[in-house]
């Protein structure tokens, strides 16, 4: 081998190391963190984190920072991107929460993103006294209903306090409408926004009690998820010829075009009632029976385009229109044929107990009839002679009677005799 040609081939092989060793050391390049990494309050249950960017960054680099939040070691899936250096979250009171952020070259891969940088909030307050299972309606757009239970570990005498706060609030504002039902808490306040509004903010909640121990608990809230429509009302029923028109007014505080409606109808003949969907407040039915009795009532449900809410209205109050026979003769009737027979009956066993004596009168026993005749026999012959005893003492009582008497009056007589 002519070692003049191996020379060539050595260069070019140190050459090609030389520029993967340099592209693995620009690989390996890690960016510097962000520093001062800190929060502050801006409204009831809104952080605004704060960082400074860092130093000696290249020119080359397009930079920006990726930041995320942890609640109690849980990730939130909340990663985002951006080239400012603040971050604005909800608040989270109830549990630890840790905020992290780090550098990045967006569109290079020259460079490694940085470390995480991360600061937390810590809980305040005693474990389990936190409001638990907050709930919140916002009816008919014009007011919100929120209700929660107290921590297990709260005292009976904890008084919780709402505030609620929302972008175009200068300041946040107190629940004072508070009620309290079989240990549930609930607190109403007025929320309404310009009827032509087509987007709505979030509503921040914070409920806590002024003693220390007590542990807040942050919340926010969508209210396009929470409409509740009201009830409809002025529900009319006509009916012509054999189809029946319903018609119902429709609520002040929603724009138009975005409410449907349910229509529950039943015939008072069948058990099974049929669910009609509208979009216009007056529906009609046709080929009705002109013999049977209607019931008709109504709910209002958002439309999806205007609200996320999946909350229905009450039902209306039922309405009826059509007559059908009373069904009260009915029940008289199978309760009074069963009686009248039960009476008859009775009746035809008396009368024919009693007919079958007439008829078939009962053969005298001859045993019976001799008992009876002697048993006289013997009453008559005892009964003479208890007469005849009686009659010949009482005729024995005279004649003693009599012979005494003779015996007293025949001295007396001697006696004058010897006189004269």
């Amino acid at each position: 081998m002519d070692p003049g040609g191996a020379s060539p081939r050595c260069r070019l092989l140190l050459a090609v190391c030389w520029v993967v060793a340099a592209g693995t050391a620009a690989e390996a390049e890690v960016l510097p963190p962000p520093s001062n990494l800190e929060y502050s309050f801006i409204q009831i249950c809104t952080l605004n984190w704060t960082w400074s960017p860092p130093e000696n960054i290249s020119s080359s680099c397009d930079l920006e920072y990726s930041s995320d939040i942890v609640i109690g070691e849980v990730p939130q899936d909340k990663r985002e991107w951006s080239k400012s250096c603040f971050r604005v979250t909800d608040m989270f009171l109830n549990e630890e929460m840790r905020f992290k952020v780090r550098s990045e070259c967006k569109h290079n891969n020259a460079s490694k993103p940085s470390r995480w940088v991360e600061t937390s909030l810590l809980p305040k307050g005693i474990p389990g006294t936190a409001a638990v299972d907050l709930s919140c309606v916002w009816h008919n757009l014009e007011y919100m209903v929120c209700t929660w239970r107290p921590g297990e570990n709260a005292s009976s005498d904890t008084n919780y306090t709402l505030f609620y706060w929302f972008d175009g609030l200068k300041n946040h504002k107190k629940c004072s409408n508070y009620s309290v039902q079989q240990g549930i808490f609930g607190c109403i306040f007025n929320l309404s926004f310009p009827k032509v509004t087509n987007t709505y903010p979030a509503i921040s909640i914070l409920i806590r009690d002024d003693s220390e121990e007590i542990r807040p608990v942050c919340a926010s809230k969508n209210p396009t998820t929470l409409v509740k429509p009201a009830t409809p009302r002025q529900v009319t029923l006509s009916k012509t010829n054999d189809e029946i028109h319903v018609e119902w007014s429709q609520s002040d505080t929603f724009p138009k075009n975005c409410l449907f409606y349910e229509v529950e109808y039943h015939n008072g003949d069948l058990d099974a009632a049929l669910i009609i969907k509208v979009e216009n407040t007056s529906m009609s039915i046709p080929g009705v029976d002109p013999n049977s009795k209607y019931t008709f009532k109504v709910r209002a449900n958002p439309k999806p385009e205007c609200y996320s809410s999946k909350l229905y209205s009450d039902w209306s109050e039922e309405k009826s229109i059509g007559e059908e026979m009373d069904s009260t003769f009915y029940v008289v009737l199978i309760i009074a044929i069963p009686l009248i027979v039960a009476v008859s009956t009775i009746i035809l066993l008396v009368y024919l107990k009693r007919l079958k004596i007439l008829i078939l009168p009962p053969i005298p026993d001859p045993r019976e009839i001799l008992k009876r005749m002697f048993g006289e026999q013997n009453e008559d012959s005892q009964s003479c002679a208890k007469d005849d005893s009686v009659n010949a003492y009482d005729r024995l009582i005279k004649e003693e009677e009599i012979h005494s008497l003779i015996l007293t009056e025949t001295p007396e007589y001697a006696n004058s005799e010897k006189e004269n």
